[in-house]
């Protein structure tokens, strides 16, 4: 049974102060997909080099990945108001530096210093995820709460690249990242002084100790799918870019992943309207399955038109499986640790297409594209083998 679907996500924002950080949570989480490609497209503009920009984008993906959860934990410790702001500047200011030493010719190893710490940008989406929880926290609302925050990441990862590379060549090489850390300390301010829907702080004391969430065989599982997700991701990129190169139509690569992405933004609002009827254990398992399905008819794909085709399709099992992942980290940690679980989970991801990108560009130099989407259908199938297990465990339970 599903509720109308507009109606559905209307009623999430009766909640006051609901627009205000949903919007500038949008705002803040845009530098994360604008700040990567945004470098490598500053150096192909100022310097025609694509590998150092590469390396320094990959620096700043990796510090990212360690930072962000410390970040976070902070926050569960002190509060979005005071640990926010703090980590955006530091942040920014990094991005900024390491711009002008690019422009002015500062020495390589410079820049990456720099990039290290512009990783403290926080993890946005699980700064409002955080404030979602604690508006609906055990309501059925909450689900599509977190259905919505998967379409604004899809949407994110469309516009951001799209408006950084776009910037770079139009305006001047830095502008891209530039105005990621502008976004960034706008966002995350106007965010982190939004007190009345801040989540409070879970004061530890004996009835709530401090958990070791490396230590939580569930989360653990649910990170694990969130690499072979990462994984998933970066094939999807990178075969786009591949196959549509090897057919003399490189420009429709953007055009592909973007259907990709309309997929799984289109099938997240749905999954989001409906009133779920099955533990989220078992709506995982559907999912990383359904997407192991999914991907199999890539391997046939003859031209562009069809392959496009097929990506639309493979897209709509992504939301879906991300937004049960929130939904069940929400449900087996400690509420005073519910950001820098949300995190853990993001870092999985970045990690995830951190190592998706060598594998599938192994693959695809050493046999051809085909194997790249190999590489794609082995992790959907590690996820599924997690999810399972997830399954398994939560009926003995």
């Amino acid at each position: 049974m599903s509720q109308g679907l507009g109606g559905s996500y209307r009623e999430l924002f009766a909640a006051p102060g609901s627009v205000a950080f949903c919007a500038a949570g949008f705002v803040a989480r845009l530098p994360i997909a604008m700040v990567g490609i945004g470098i490598v497209t500053m150096f192909s503009q100022l310097r025609g080099n694509y590998g150092l920009g590469g390396a320094l984008s990959a620096v700043f993906a990796l510090s990212y990945a360690v930072f962000t959860p410390l970040v976070s934990r902070a926050v569960d410790r002190h509060g979005q108001r005071r640990i926010l702001p703090a980590a955006a500047v530091i942040s920014a200011t990094a991005i900024v530096l390491m711009l002008a030493g690019v422009r002015f010719g500062a020495p390589v190893v410079l820049l990456f210093v720099c990039a290290l710490p512009a990783g403290l940008m926080p993890t946005i989406g699980a700064m409002v995820r955080a404030r979602w929880t604690e508006l609906y926290g055990g309501t059925a609302r909450l689900r599509t709460a977190f259905a919505l925050e998967a379409v604004i990441d899809e949407v994110c990862f469309i516009v951001g690249p799209v408006l950084s590379v776009g910037l770079g060549v139009a305006v001047f090489p830095e502008a891209g990242p530039l105005l990621a850390a502008i976004l960034l300390l706008v966002g995350t301010f106007t965010l982190a002084g939004l007190r009345k829907t801040e989540p409070p702080v879970h004061r530890r004391h004996a009835d709530n100790p401090r958990v070791n969430l490396l230590r939580l065989p569930a989360l653990l599982a649910i990170i694990a799918v969130m690499v072979a997700m990462g994984v998933v991701f970066a094939v999807i990129d990178v075969v786009a870019v591949a196959f549509t190169a090897e057919r003399d139509a490189p420009g429709a690569a953007t055009f592909v992943i973007a259907l990709f992405a309309t997929g799984s933004a289109l099938s997240g609002l749905v999954f989001g309207s409906r009133v779920a009827h099955s533990a989220p254990a078992r709506q995982l398992l559907v999912a990383t399955a359904a997407l192991s399905v999914l991907l199999w008819p890539l391997l046939l794909a003859g031209n562009v038109p069809v392959l496009a085709l097929f990506y639309l399709f493979a897209g709509c099992a992504i939301s879906p499986a991300m937004i049960v992942a929130t939904s069940l980290t929400q449900q087996i940690v400690p509420a005073s640790q519910l950001t820098e679980s949300i995190t853990w989970t993001v870092a999985g991801l970045g990690v995830g297409v951190a190592l998706g990108s060598a594998l599938v560009g192994q693959a695809i130099d050493r046999v051809g594209v085909t194997a790249g989407f190999g590489v794609g259908i082995v992790a959907a199938l590690v996820a599924t083998g997690c999810a399972a297990g997830i399954h398994l465990r939560s009926r003995i339970q």
